[in-house]
């Protein structure tokens, strides 16, 4: 049997505008750039110049233009009133001046040329201009764009394997095998797996044995130690291409004959197994970690990419004066195209309007949105992130002034957000990504966001500053015998910092530092 039922429901959906707003907000700049050049070749409504005083001379010319345009100072009509408030009082913070986002006098014009009012929800524009606090997508998780660092290491192999005479069955073998190599130079993928591929994908059977023949002939490619199988043949490899010296030898004996112990540090079983002497063994050792262990991202013929970071930010320090501006790029040149704006307004003026008129001007109305659209949201996001960071750095006032990473105070997403009266989900969107450029040098956001730790004084100390302070007393302490957790918990709460051994733990293993056992050197 149905039923019909009437439920009342509350809801909350965002708009395009807010989901617009929301992805321009997390990119970093060196995407905004791409995705702006995107917006552009898609919506011929938008246009990039900066001849802003001809075409105002073009539009007071008209006869219906504002009697607003005729004030230089008049102010951009924008409907989140509550933004621009919240903005300029983060402006009157002291010893930071911020910049004054002004918009161009096209965009002005436009935002009055276009009488929007007939075809456009003011329930939309209302909605677009709230925070963008609404759940992300798949996009955030998009990686920065990456520089190309020219020829791969793929390319470079088979260069050389086109140099050398081998039969074609051979290349077709050199070539799956080179396209088996990861990007750190080791092929992981066992030789029964690849002689499968090449029996389906290219119908030639090969046995593991041939597999294996041209493998070495691979592993004598250049970068020494490319191809390899694993750690212990990677070095062995490359201790291979060594002049024939009594270390290289021991060195050898050392990783194919006590690798495991030579894992673990047990240097003492290994000079007694071998029978070396504390010199021998010393030297041995140092040959071995002068070794590359990842080739396969050496050289300029590397795998690995490398990112290179813009900043978002650039903060100067002007006699303890603090000058926050946002990156050029971030700040475009953007307006609607008089063109299409000069189509709107002949439309209007037309005395007869037949369904092929009505059905441009539908297309021209629509990327007049977009185009209006895309320029509040670059606005609103330029704004966004000087707030943001203007609180951070008002927050993070003595590490700016000094650069000494012991004066980070604990921060977290939630003081910043309470501090803009935002959303953390919108702090987070602007972290994400982004990087300042200061008189110390170029840091993420994320680096200033750090938990606290209790003190014997009853504050509060970051996080980072106790990472610091143990990356010092590790720095400091004494190969031979290197400090235990333990021992480094003591030395922490003797300095006041009320922190726990698997605390330290987790820091140690936060700033890639080993166990004591494995730092231990001869």
């Amino acid at each position: 049997m149905q039923r019909l039922d009437m439920k009342q429901l509350l809801s909350q959906k965002l708009s395009p505008q807010q989901i617009q707003f929301i992805k321009l907000l997390q990119i970093p700049t060196a995407e905004l750039e791409a995705r702006i050049k995107e917006e552009l070749e898609v919506n011929p409504a938008l246009e990039e110049g900066d001849d802003a005083e001809d075409f105002e001379e073009q539009d007071r010319e008209e006869d219906d233009a504002d009697d607003d345009f005729d004030d230089p100072d008049a102010e951009f009509d924008n409907d989140d009133n509550t933004l621009d408030e919240d903005f300029d009082r983060a402006e009157e913070q002291p010893e930071l001046e911020l910049p004054q986002i002004e918009e161009s006098t096209a965009e002005k014009e436009t935002s009055d040329d276009l009488d929007l009012g007939d075809y456009l929800n003011d329930d939309e524009i209302a909605g677009y201009k709230m925070q963008g606090d609404g759940p992300g997508d798949a996009d955030e998780d998009r990686e920065m764009p990456l520089a190309d660092n020219g020829a791969s290491l793929i390319d470079s192999l088979l260069d050389q394997l086109g140099f050398v005479a081998v039969s074609d069955k051979q290349r077709i073998i050199g070539t799956q095998l080179i396209g088996s190599i990861d990007s750190d130079g080791y092929i992981r993928r066992d030789l029964s797996a690849i002689a499968n591929d090449l029996a389906f994908s290219q119908n030639v059977e090969v046995t593991t044995e041939e597999i294996e023949t041209v493998l070495r002939l691979i592993q004598s490619f250049d970068p020494p130690g490319i191809g390899a199988r694993d750690l212990q043949e990677c070095l062995l490899l490359q201790l291979e291409r060594r002049p024939a010296d009594p270390d290289v030898e021991n060195a050898e004996r050392i990783l194919a004959e006590t690798y495991e112990e030579f894992t673990k540090k047990h240097y003492a079983r290994i000079q007694q197994r071998l029978d070396l002497e504390d010199e021998e063994i010393r030297d041995a050792i140092a040959l071995i970690l002068k070794l590359n262990p990842k080739p396969g991202g050496s050289g300029p013929v590397g795998m690995g990419k490398v990112q290179y970071i813009i900043p978002d930010f650039i903060l100067t320090n002007d006699n303890g004066q603090f000058h926050l501006s946002l990156n050029a790029r971030n700040a475009p040149d953007l307006r609607v195209s008089p063109a299409y704006t000069e189509m709107f307004q002949a439309y209007d003026k037309a005395s007869k309007k037949d369904k092929k008129m009505k059905e441009a001007v539908t297309f021209v109305k629509q990327k007049l949105d977009s185009a209006k659209w895309f320029i509040d949201a670059i606005r609103q996001r330029q704004q966004t992130l000087l707030r943001t960071m203007d609180a951070i750095v008002r927050y993070q006032h003595d590490f700016f002034a000094e650069g000494d990473e012991g004066r980070l105070r604990p921060m977290i997403l939630k003081d910043i957000a309470q501090e803009i009266g935002m959303d953390i989900s919108t702090v987070s969107r602007v972290v994400n990504s982004k990087a300042v450029q200061t008189e110390f040098g170029i840091y993420p956001l994320k680096y200033f966001f750090s938990e606290g730790i209790a003190t014997d004084s009853g504050e509060d100390a970051s996080s980072r500053e106790v990472k610091h302070i143990l990356k010092e007393i590790i720095d400091g302490e004494s190969k031979g015998r290197p400090l235990s957790d333990d021992k480094l918990e003591k030395m922490l709460n003797a300095r006041g910092y009320n922190i726990a051994r698997r605390t330290v733990a987790k820091y140690r293993e936060q700033l890639n530092i080993p166990v004591a056992r494995l730092r231990k050197e001869l």
